[in-house]
């Protein structure tokens, strides 16, 4: 169908996109929570039962490897989601840090369902009613909470179970449905029947941006860190004792600032912006686009760039050769489903 109409539905209603290709990480054993502690830019240690948090797998200089999201069902379980195309890297960074004592599995057989939108959590309620019993109260879940039902209760497992996390990646409400995937068409289904659309990755994308959520390969990378990129909310530095990978040069940026910073830009004119563009200030170059696009809720292209020093105003972004103004722009560009201006 129509992207624009995708998008659309998940600003305005709900939106289910299939997401089953993100890598599922499960950990088990007693040092689980004190290990993450030392990968993770967050401190999960600060994480209740059934709480989840967001943060980045960074290196020994603070770039960032990855963004995940960590999920706690308890202090031996635990499970991390992150991003496809960096699987193979995640993995083995993972295995080379993992201490004795905790093991590391891939759930080979899951599907991973994203239903999202201002009506996601009742079609999702509705959805999951309609095929199976017992499922969790979801609208009482708060955000960035999650619930497990059925799998290995004995071991406490949830590799077979069924797992609801009240997270998303468009900026508005939403669930991430987690389930064995021979259930999983009975699910979209039961969604579509419950007034959810069917969206694809290209919505994603949009909605994402529009939200001002960072994408790896583009807005994040090994050679930038957490601060560089807008994400030095996610570095905690609360406790001092917990010395996590890539903690003393992160300290210094969210002390006296890295190399660059992020700042979102909006066209005033027509035209697209994309990534790879370059942000001009009185003619210098002063840096990048990462991610641009145009916004199906503003009416007008969006970019992230990174640039050398945090301004306000105009500048210029060169496309195809031709310097088109843009302006400083609040991040998110679009908040409740308004631009955010």
């Amino acid at each position: 169908g129509s992207q624009i109409e995708e998008h659309h539905a998940g600003r305005r209603t709900s939106g289910v996109f299939d997401v089953s290709h993100m890598t599922i990480v499960d950990l088990a054993g007693e040092g689980s929570c004190a290990w993450l502690r030392t990968l993770l830019s967050c401190d999960v240690g600060k994480l209740a039962d059934g709480e989840a948090a967001y943060g980045c797998l960074c290196n020994e200089a603070g770039g960032v490897l990855d963004d995940v999201i960590a999920y706690r069902r308890n202090a031996r379980h635990w499970r991390l989601i992150v991003n496809a195309a960096t699987r193979d890297k995640d993995l083995a960074w993972l295995e080379s840090h993992r201490p004795a004592g905790v093991e590391l599995t891939t759930p080979p057989s899951l599907a991973l369902l994203a239903v999202q939108g201002p009506e996601a959590v009742a079609h999702a309620a509705a959805a999951l009613a309609a095929i199976r019993e017992g499922i969790p109260d979801i609208a009482a879940l708060q955000r960035f909470a999650f619930a497990v039902v059925g799998g290995n209760e004995a071991a406490e497992g949830i590799a077979d179970a069924l797992f609801v996390a009240r997270t998303g990646y468009t900026g508005e409400d939403g669930v991430e449905i987690a389930l064995p995937a021979d259930d999983a068409p009975a699910l979209w289904a039961a969604l579509l029947q419950a007034g959810v659309r069917p969206c694809g990755l290209g919505a994603r994308d949009t909605l994402r941006l529009e939200a001002g959520m960072s994408l790896y390969g583009l807005d994040l990378d090994e050679a930038h860190s957490p601060v560089e990129s807008g994400l030095g909310w996610t570095v905690d530095l609360g406790d001092p004792d917990r010395a996590f990978i890539g903690r003393e040069p992160l300290a210094e940026q969210k002390a006296n600032g890295g190399r660059s910073v992020r700042v979102g830009l909006v066209l005033e004119g027509r035209g697209v912006l994309r990534g790879g563009q370059v942000v001009q200030l009185a003619g210098r170059d002063v840096g990048t686009v990462t991610s641009g696009t145009f916004s199906p809720t503003r009416q007008q292209s969006i970019a992230l760039a990174r640039v050398e020093t945090r301004f306000d105003g105009h500048c210029d972004v060169m496309v195809r050769d031709r310097p088109l103004s843009a302006r400083i722009a609040r991040v998110p560009f679009v908040r409740a489903g308004q631009p955010n201006d």
